[in-house]
């Protein structure tokens, strides 16, 4: 399988492109600086991404998993529309540009997995993380919508909470390592196709709530 992983700098996205390649897939990353075998890609710039769709070719997944999380520890008296902004650029308008770039790579039977987060189950507010809970939502409504408006060019989407993840976002005291999380979106990747499309799935497998 041809893949595509933006954010595959560190984290989870690194994990996923080491992952990837174990599996013998054919796995290129971005990263907003490149360089070190990643192809440079800021997700919300329009013309990096009709670029870098360019330099990528044909391929058969793409997986959004770049992403932001700036309001982490910072309660509503602290959050500011700067960081709204910024957060649903990366997060949302991120995905929804990647995806329409990347579009005309798929061919028929390809396959898109969009990185959101449980914090972004509506059913599973928590008053906190105003801005990324509220992104996460947005990209699972994203990755709902596109399943639908894609099922008839045969592209399947789906939409993946990686779990609570050891990294720089989640946290040393997270439930796993970025290679378990990887390992479980890597088994969704490949289970991945029409019976699954628009479905908002744990790393294991577990449904998530919308």
């Amino acid at each position: 399988m041809r893949a595509l992983v933006t954010g595959a700098s560190r984290g989870i996205g690194a994990a996923l492109l080491a992952e990837g390649h174990a599996r013998g897939h054919g796995v290129t990353g971005t990263s907003r600086a490149g360089g070190e075998g990643l192809l440079a890609l800021d997700v919300t710039d329009g013309c990096l991404q009709t670029a870098c769709a360019s330099a990528t070719g044909a391929i058969d997944l793409l997986v959004c998993n770049a992403g932001v999380y700036l309001d982490k520890g910072v309660g509503l008296d602290g959050l500011t529309g700067d960081m709204l902004q910024a957060t649903f650029a990366a997060n949302v308008t991120g995905v929804a540009l990647t995806v329409k770039a990347q579009r005309r790579n798929l061919s028929r039977g390809g396959r898109i997995a969009i990185v959101s987060s449980a914090m972004g189950s509506s059913e599973r507010a928590a008053g906190n993380a105003f801005a990324y809970r509220a992104s996460k939502t947005a990209a699972a409504n994203l990755g709902a919508n596109l399943a639908r408006a894609l099922a008839a060019d045969g592209i399947a989407v789906g939409i993946y909470h990686p779990g609570w993840v050891r990294t720089d976002m989640g946290g040393a005291g997270a439930d796993i390592s970025p290679e378990q999380s990887a390992r479980g979106l890597w088994d969704r990747f490949e289970a991945l196709g029409p019976a699954t499309t628009g479905e908002f799935l744990n790393h294991d497998g577990t449904p998530i709530p919308f």
